[in-house]
């Protein structure tokens, strides 16, 4: 547990440094285009490597020391970082640029979380492995809180001082990773690329509990990519980046003391039942987000809605952290993975047009749904994102309904646990 905690702490801080970078990127991308297509080509860029290069990331997991993939992983990004710092120092930073660094950091990362997760059995006891994922999840509520910092050090140091402090957050990861010592850990080995997709995935369709908890993850994670990719939009569109700060900052904090909770407390002892109530409760919040053009709201909902995320989260990977033979979880955790962010790239390449050209001009205030949805969400500039965030609360609370009655999926946490009588292989 001691060296568990020395590795997290490190990649905590890497992770606010990196945030610190992802927010101010994307307010300049923002307010230097005025389009939510461009801004959302962000997050598009970030989330393909997590589709397309997953089984590589969990054959190499499963085959090489997970250590040492975390360590290049974080070099790597803060070599990117240090690039981007150049070309802003050379008044050649161009929106084409912050798009190749978000898909190749989204690959790093890919890599790095998915040796990181395969890791952890091997570093703390079963009993705890719902507190681990629940501490974790801390580092996503870092990531949403981090604007209300970033907007400030953006005053204060500018663009160039803000990837100064990414690329310093780095080396105090590698820094942790190499002072904890960890033993060099990997899996049962396997097929590299497709090879290892299909085995992760033939192991999952042997668990058909776990499979269809998959499938509903990926349906959730596609709704909370819809809701994710737009709710910066929506803020935008009646307050300005100080309020939009202050309310991420906001959103965070829900999803940083949520992950606390799990931290503390585990989760409930059948995980199944932390993932019908985030996706309960998930539904109901953002529904809230579109009632009102208010930040008051706005500030009640989003937290509330983002500390769903460690719940669901945490109880899905101890499932498969506890259910799924360790000297395959690399390829399944990556298989997962994908299937799970598969349809995040519709999603955003989708809500881009969707809002622009469908859902705005629907909610004007002469559109076709002025005097019926109009009279619930309002009208006028942003209503038609709060449209979406409708319609996309209303599906969350579907799934939650379609899920509870899958007979498998209710019974996931029935499965036996993983053989003890393959362990992964670790030296010192």
């Amino acid at each position: 547990m001691k060296r568990f905690a020395v590795v997290w702490a490190g990649q905590l801080v890497s992770v606010i440094g990196s945030a610190l970078t992802a927010f101010v990127l994307g307010v300049w991308v923002y307010m230097g285009t005025g389009s939510v297509t461009q801004f959302v080509l962000i997050q598009f860029c970030a989330v393909v490597p997590g589709i397309l290069l997953a089984p590589y990331a969990g054959a190499l997991a499963d085959r090489y020391d997970r250590k040492r993939i975390m360590l290049v992983a974080d070099v790597g990004g803060g070599l990117v970082t240090a690039l981007l710092l150049v070309s802003v120092g050379a008044g050649a930073l161009a929106v084409w640029q912050v798009y190749a660094a978000a898909a190749l950091t989204a690959t790093l990362n890919l890599f790095h979380l998915i040796a990181y997760q395969a890791l952890v059995p091997a570093l703390v006891p079963p009993k705890h492995l719902g507190r681990v994922n629940g501490l974790m999840q801390l580092t996503q509520g870092v990531q949403v809180a981090a604007p209300l910092v970033a907007g400030a050090l953006l005053g204060l140091v500018g663009l160039p001082g803000v990837l100064l402090i990414d690329v310093v957050s780095m080396v105090f990861a590698v820094g942790a990773l190499l002072v904890a010592r960890l033993p060099a850990v990997t899996g049962g080995g396997g097929g590299g690329g497709r090879a290892a997709a299909g085995e992760g995935l033939r192991w999952l369709r042997g668990a058909p509990g776990l499979f269809a908890l998959c499938v509903v993850f990926g349906v959730w994670n596609f709704l909370f990519a819809v809701a994710g990719g737009l709710v910066q939009p929506l803020i935008l569109s009646f307050s300005g980046p100080a309020t939009l700060g202050v309310l991420m900052a906001a959103g965070g904090g829900g999803l940083f003391a949520s992950g606390l909770v799990m931290g503390a407390w585990g989760g409930p002892k059948r995980r199944v039942l932390g993932v019908y109530l985030g996706l309960a409760l998930g539904g109901v919040f953002l529904v809230l987000h579109s009632l009102a053009p208010s930040p008051w709201l706005i500030g009640l909902a989003a937290p509330a809605f983002l500390a769903t995320l460690p719940l669901m989260n945490t109880s899905c990977v101890t499932l498969l952290q506890t259910k799924v033979d360790p000297a395959v979880l690399g390829r399944v955790l990556a298989v997962v993975r994908m299937l799970g962010t598969a349809a995040m790239p519709v999603a955003y390449l989708l809500i881009g047009p969707l809002s622009d050209g469908v859902a705005e001009p629907l909610m004007t205030p002469d559109g076709p749904l002025a005097l019926s949805v109009g009279a619930l969400i309002g009208t006028g500039p942003g209503r038609g994102i709060a449209l979406v965030f409708l319609v996309t609360g209303v599906l969350m609370l579907a799934l939650a309904a379609y899920a509870w009655t899958r007979p498998r999926l209710r019974t996931v946490d029935d499965l036996p646990d993983a053989v003890a009588g393959t362990p992964e292989r670790t030296s010192p």
